[in-house]
């Protein structure tokens, strides 16, 4: 990709295809931290409508110094519009088919074979031949029944050897619940945006303690030793006598959370946020947004039972 080319997909996103989309791909390898770049894939992505496009909404919000530019990029009617051109060029093209013409394709008779009184003779003996009853040979059918016993013994054998390999197939409830597709944030569902990015959520570091090999153990130096018995019975001695420094009591550290089910967040509820929790398989919280928005839109109330009994579905097939 050139110069000529990127300033003109900054200039129309909207124009953007497959094969540029490919291209910024390569480019975004060489220069990670591109952040035009990111945007520009992130539109070629929605217009494919890839089941790559959500995890690269993480990483160029990941990339991206102000979050809300990019919300505001891929909540504008530019970054959510079909191509217009490229829908009215394929329209044009399928009304201008021209036919250059017809044909009739009739039957063929195909006419009868002629045969003469030595053939037919011939014929009717091969005929007769064949319908005569095989002589009755034990011995032969005990052999043949023997080599497909053992023939059957052999491929049993090595089926069972044969690691069958398990193909994951989208079932008929992840389907309707169109899990992988992209999902489309409004203006005015920046909580939704920020829920998916999962900006709040903080995980310890788990550290593993090194084991130590009693081989490698070294023996202290009785000298340093001594030095340091000395220097810690100074120290507990001036804190003794001193006290206006009080020793420090041993307190719990503090750890900052974030629970959002202790407020009442059911006005942030949404039907993106409830997708949101769906792509990250937290099914329980989707089944409780979809209880909050019967509450909220009863008239939506047959469909979000829907959703909840799919989810479900879902839920139990991945336990």
């Amino acid at each position: 990709m050139n110069v000529s080319s990127y300033n003109y997909l900054l200039n129309q996103p909207e124009e953007i295809d497959e094969t540029q989309t490919v291209a910024l791909e390569k480019v975004l390898d060489e220069f990670p931290f591109f952040q035009s770049a990111r945007a520009l894939r992130l539109k070629g992505l929605y217009n494919q409508n890839s089941y790559k496009y959500n995890f690269a909404l993480k990483i160029a919000a990941a990339h991206t110094t102000d979050r809300s530019v990019l919300f505001d990029f891929i909540t504008s009617e530019s970054f959510t519009a079909i191509q217009k051109k490229t829908y009215e060029k394929k329209i044009e093209e399928l009304l201008n088919i021209t036919v250059v013409g017809s044909q009739i394709i009739e039957k063929e008779e195909i006419p009868a074979v002629k045969t003469t009184p030595l053939e037919h003779s011939i014929l009717t003996s091969i005929k007769e031949a064949n319908t005569n009853p095989i002589p009755n040979n034990s011995l032969f059918i005990d052999k043949i029944e023997i080599d497909k016993n053992i023939e059957q013994s052999i491929l049993d054998t090595i089926k069972e050897a044969t690691p069958t390999k398990i193909e994951e197939v989208p079932t008929e409830a992840e389907k309707k619940l169109e899990i992988g597709k992209p999902i489309d944030f409004s203006k005015f569902e920046t909580h939704s945006f920020h829920q998916w990015l999962q900006i709040s959520r903080i995980e310890p570091i788990i550290r593993e303690n090194p084991k130590e090999d009693p081989s490698m153990a070294i023996e202290p130096d009785p000298i340093i030793e001594e030095n340091k018995k000395k220097k810690a019975e100074l120290i507990n001695k001036f804190i003794e006598t001193s006290p206006k420094i009080p020793p420090i009591k041993p307190g719990v550290v503090f750890t900052p959370s974030l629970d959002l089910n202790k407020e009442d967040n059911s006005y942030l509820m949404t039907e993106t946020l409830a997708k949101v929790y769906l792509e990250q398989k937290k099914y329980q919280k989707a089944i409780q947004a979809y209880e909050i928005l019967i509450l909220k839109y009863p008239e939506k109330s047959s469909f979000f039972a829907d959703r909840i009994k799919d989810i479900k579905i879902v839920q139990q097939n991945n336990n």
